[in-house]
């Protein structure tokens, strides 16, 4: 369970850093729908570092590392 969670996160961390690149990259170009899409994907880089952090949680939980309750 524990190594599906960390390969999840990898794979949420990768796919944060993959938009961060397209962010960048689109603030190089010249278009009309350059803002627009700049909007879409820090909308998007957002909810995949939730995404990550969840996976992070869930991963403190099932190593004992977060507990809850006494």
């Amino acid at each position: 369970m524990q190594s599906m969670l960390t390969i999840g996160f990898y794979i949420a961390l990768a796919a944060v850093a993959f938009v961060l690149l397209l962010g960048i990259f689109n603030l190089t170009r010249q278009d009309t729908n350059q803002a627009s899409r700049s909007n879409k994907l820090m909308r998007l880089r957002v909810i995949f570092q939730a995404v990550a952090i969840a996976f992070l949680v869930l991963i403190g939980i099932v190593t004992g590392a977060i507990k809850f309750g006494g």
